[in-house]
């Protein structure tokens, strides 16, 4: 069942002392915002920052703030500085707004950038947005989603070691393919083309080079067609990407960070969103990190944020119930 327009957006604005609350600003006042209700969480402090670097004001834009009382009312934010409370407080944002999420008083939710060494600082373990999400929402498959205009990359891994990352399973492949398929059918692609991307060079080369891709993916690949999804693969990876942003798929599968990470931000930068997949609600994110070295110069901007909170809107407004799986 589709949501009913305006869908209900939660923003939070991610490490205080980052570009978060400079680049939700931005956003949030630039034409073409796209009809929603906006809902922004984040420390009252830290706006007041932004505001005063960006000349724009929160409360002249469409939104409702809501303030975490995180930090204290009476201190500035120490732009570009680690500090564990603002670790914290980003941590805090981001939780409150998952929360809202499940509990149906949100449709979606769009985060900024937080900085995972501020948060260690504080004693969290700490990984990244979509496995901390994951484990808020008991959801035990998820995975990672960068998508822009012209071409979208899900990640079998992401924020592991790469000596863990090549350690495959045939299982965790097919439903890496199952959710990107998902995602883009929800964006309204109604059938995707995947491309899905060997591990070794040049997929192997019928175990010339390794023999993870005839032993893993192959038979993930196979057993996804023979659900009637249209993939294909292993294919090389260094070629694949460069096919693929010029049409000949919608969808192509990173065996890890890097391999996607890499061409996508090549891509298109700034309007490359990433998407957390597996979890029972929408996160979309910007793909920039807190800018630590450009934060309250009124330098970062909010072309990244707007993408993040399109795509929010258009995933909340195409959203269907998961397919069974037997």
């Amino acid at each position: 069942m589709k949501h009913i327009s305006p869908s209900k957006i939660v923003i939070t604005l991610g490490d205080p002392a980052g570009v978060g609350a400079e680049v939700t600003l931005k956003a949030l006042s630039a034409p073409g915002l796209p009809r929603a209700s906006f809902l922004v969480m984040g420390d009252r402090v830290a706006v007041a920052g932004a505001e005063a670097v960006t000349g724009i004001r929160m409360g002249d834009l469409p939104v409702e703030f809501i303030d975490c009382g995180m930090l204290a009312k009476d201190e500035p934010v120490e732009v570009g500085r680690l500090r564990a409370d603002y670790g914290a407080a980003a941590m805090r944002y981001v939780r409150e707004a998952t929360l809202m999420c499940l509990r149906g008083e949100a449709d979606a939710m769009v985060t900024a950038p937080l900085n995972k060494e501020a948060v260690a600082l504080g004693g969290i373990g700490f990984s990244g947005h979509t496995e901390y999400i994951a484990e808020l929402c008991g959801a035990k498959e998820s995975c990672m989603m960068l998508t822009s205009e012209r071409l979208s990359v899900v990640h079998v891994s992401t924020h592991v070691s790469l000596r863990r990352a090549v350690e495959l399973s045939k299982e965790r492949i097919v439903r890496t393919i199952e959710l990107g398929y998902e995602a883009m059918r929800n964006m309204g692609t109604e059938r995707p083309r995947i491309a899905v991307c060997g591990l070794n060079p040049h997929a192997g080369e019928h175990g010339m080079f390794g023999t993870e891709d005839e032993a893993y993916i192959a038979p993930a690949v196979a057993a996804c067609r023979d659900r009637a999804i249209d993939c294909e693969g292993p294919v090389p990876a260094d070629t694949i990407f460069y096919k693929a942003a010029r049409g000949s798929h919608d969808l192509v599968v990173a065996m890890y960070h890097d391999q996607g990470h890499i061409p996508m931000k090549l891509l298109d930068f700034e309007a490359t969103v990433n998407t957390s997949l597996g979890l029972p609600i929408i996160r979309t994110s910007v793909d920039h990190g807190t800018a630590f070295d450009i934060a309250g110069k009124n330098m970062a901007s909010g072309a990244n944020m707007m993408a993040a909170i399109r795509l929010a809107v258009t995933m909340a407004a195409h959203r269907t119930p998961a397919p069974a799986r037997g």
